[in-house]
């Protein structure tokens, strides 16, 4: 923890309803509390939302999965976060399989660029004049389609040219993307809800998976609070411009002289 200044009395009431709400603290959130006391407090407030009782619709649990998701996918990868909330998930009763199974969950991110990638190929060559239409499936590409309607839960068009044309990297995604389905341990539900929180993140903003996953969410029984209380969470993201620059800003600042 930085000792740079001492703090006034409001700026210690701060520090401590920050630490009683949000249950951490770092040399991040000391030097904002430093710089600029009163942007903490209204980030103390946005961030706890998801917290307030009117909104508790999830578990303290659920939430720092959720949190874990957000923060770990591949278009964000905040690690300090990730450390922060697996700590967190774990004093809230997370078991290590079932962090994993969240980290497995957000790792299929990646196939995003064949949902957008695919059709995008799709349109060029019907432009072309090179594709007339959708080919029929053969038997090893409807039994891939049978598979993963099986193993995931549902199908949806957007697999559909992907599936006719590579049937290979279907079939291996698959398999990698059922593994948590297969042998993880959270319900149904709290899966689709992970999909939500990495593909409503501002750092990725996937609408087609959003939705879809959304709808799943809600035919396993989750509710709009519990939808919201997701994107409550995902919209906490963009205090990490504060608190990685922060840092490098009290060092320069330190170099010159400068006082908070």
């Amino acid at each position: 923890m930085r000792h740079g200044m001492a703090l006034t009395e409001e700026q210690e009431k701060l520090k401590a309803e920050f630490i009683a709400r949000r249950g951490t603290w770092s040399d991040a959130w000391q030097g904002i509390l430093e710089l600029d006391p009163a942007f903490l407090a209204a980030y103390l407030k946005f961030s706890t939302v998801a917290w307030r009782e009117n909104h508790n619709h999830l578990s303290g649990k659920i939430k720092e999965l959720i949190f874990i998701a957000v923060d770990a996918n591949a278009t964000h990868m905040y690690l300090p976060g990730v450390r922060q909330h697996i700590k967190a998930a774990l004093k809230a009763g997370a078991t290590p399989q079932e962090i994993m199974e969240v980290l497995e969950l957000s790792a299929t991110l990646g196939i995003h660029a064949m949902n957008i990638g695919v059709p995008i190929l799709v349109e060029v060559l019907e432009e072309k004049g090179l594709r007339t239409g959708p080919a029929p499936l053969n038997d090893y590409q409807e039994r891939l389609k049978a598979e993963f309607t099986r193993n995931r839960g549902y199908w949806h068009a957007f697999w559909d040219e992907m599936l006719e044309l590579d049937p290979e990297l279907f079939d291996a995604y698959t398999e990698f993307s059922s593994v948590p389905w297969q042998h993880g341990t959270l319900e149904p539900k709290v899966k689709e809800l992970v999909y939500i929180a990495f593909d409503t993140a501002a750092t990725h903003l996937y609408v087609k998976g959003l939705k879809l996953h959304i709808e799943n969410a809600v035919g396993y029984g989750a509710t709009p609070g519990e939808i919201l209380e997701v994107m409550e969470i995902a919209s906490v993201l963009g205090i990490h411009a504060v608190t990685s620059a922060v840092p490098i800003l009290l060092e320069e600042m330190k170099e010159t002289g400068q006082e908070p």
